[in-house]
This record gives structure tokens, sequence and C-alpha cells, in this order.
């Protein structure tokens, strides 16, 4: 299939990228496969981590299928761009039929892309993650491959106003080394074992990052920064929940 809209979003936002000069630390990139199926498992500290996790394959010449939730396809500007992208629409209320598509697409040789959070993390730690990437590479055969994002949450976070025209940001992109799932291995153990994988990249990320602002509301707090603990966060988490169920 022609890819007539991805590759002219890639160029948009490397030129964004050149404009406002983003700083950017990418290491491990090689460890996305240049060919076949992988699912990449990002951190989600951002409206924006989309864009960066799938700069990550960039170097390997892969372009990532997103899993995201459906309301940013209904949308009447992203949902075509979604759409041509062919990411993946997930309704979080029957969510079987998303699970078949990405596992079609990952044997297909594709790269399926999932924040494994669920949602943005408001405390900017690893927040438990759901099973389904560890499942999916089990069926499909393909290995997971984890990735930290940090800097991202600087642009546009959740509650918290929009900086996109902030410039200089640094941005790091940390890559691990793929975990490849037995068949019929336990998947609890699994998702646990990628979870950890995770905290680790992302704890290097934030200890290595350039800028270091004690107090400031990017940081979390167990590195001196103003953002929620993640039990707090998990109270606002909560909060949210009730009010829109409401």
């Amino acid at each position: 299939m022609a890819e007539l809209v991805y590759p002219p979003v890639i160029a948009a936002a490397r030129a964004v990228f050149r404009v406002m000069d983003y700083r950017f630390r990418m290491e491990g990139t090689g460890h996305v496969p240049a060919r076949g199926g992988a699912v990449l498992v990002s951190n989600h500290i951002s409206y924006l981590d989309f864009i960066f996790a799938g700069y990550a394959a960039h170097p390997a010449g892969r372009r990532v299928r997103f899993m995201a939730k459906k309301q940013v396809f209904e949308h009447p500007v992203s949902g075509p761009l979604m759409r041509g992208m062919r990411h993946i629409p997930v309704d979080r209320a029957a969510g079987a039929e998303s699970y078949e598509t990405a596992l079609r697409m990952l044997r297909a040789g594709e790269v399926v892309g999932v924040f494994a959070e669920a949602t943005i993390s408001r405390s900017f730690t690893v927040k438990d993650i759901k099973n389904g990437a560890v499942r999916m590479a089990q069926e499909a055969g393909v290995p997971l491959v984890p990735v930290a994002l940090w800097g991202t949450q600087r642009l546009w976070t959740k509650g918290r106003p929009r900086r996109l025209g902030l410039r200089r940001v640094p941005i790091t992109i940390l890559v691990g080394e793929p975990m490849r799932p037995p068949p019929g291995g336990d998947v609890a153990e699994l998702t646990a074992e990628l979870r950890a994988r995770m905290t680790d990249l992302v704890d290097r990320a934030q200890r290595t990052y350039p800028d270091h602002e004690p107090g400031a509301w990017w940081l979390p707090a167990h590195l001196g920064g103003s953002a929620p603990t993640p039990e707090q966060a998990a109270a606002l988490d909560a909060e949210e929940t009730r009010r829109r169920a409401r």
C-alpha cells in the first residue's frame, strides 16, 4: 500500500524540530529492527509522545503504527492524518477489534506502537502497565522494544498549558534492548519485567538530562521537582474518572 501521508508528516515534523532547535539525545535506536514486526512500547508523559516515540524508529527506516484512542480518529484535523498513517483506533470499551488489527499488522512485518500505561503519567514516573503489549508480541512472535522519552512533557502535558513555542528544549529518546517473550511464558511476569526495563530507561533519561531546575513542575518529586507523587497522581486520575462518569 502506497504511503501518501506518513512521509510528508515526518518531513514536516523534522522541519519543526529544526525551527524549534530541539536538542535531541537519541541512544539505542539500533535496537529497532530494520525489518519484520515489533512492538515498540514507550512511557507516556506528553500529548506529543507519539511523534517522538515514532522518531525513535526513524534511523531504522521504520514507520510506527500507533494504537490510540478512537476519539483522536474522530477529530476533523487529526482523524484524516491518523487514518492516512494507518494508525490503529482503540475503543477502550471494546478493544478486541483493535487488538486483532495490531496482530495482523505485526504478522505482516509492521512496527506497532503502544503506550502501555494507557494514559499520561502526571508523576512522570512509569505507572502500572497493561499486559496487551506482551500478549501481542507473544502471539505474533515478535520482539518488544522499550522506549523512554524525557523532555516532551515540557511542551504539552496533562494539567499544564501548552508551551509549543518553547525553543531549544532538550529531548531525550532512549531505546532499550528488545525483549523476546517466549510462547507460553507467564504474561504477568513478562509484563513486570517490561515495566522494570521501562522504569530503568526512564530513570536514566531523567538523571542524565542536561537541564535540572529544583522545584520545576516538570521534574518528578523524587528528583526534587514539584510534580505530583505517584500516589497524588493516582488520586488526581481517580477524581478525573469520577468527573467524567458524572
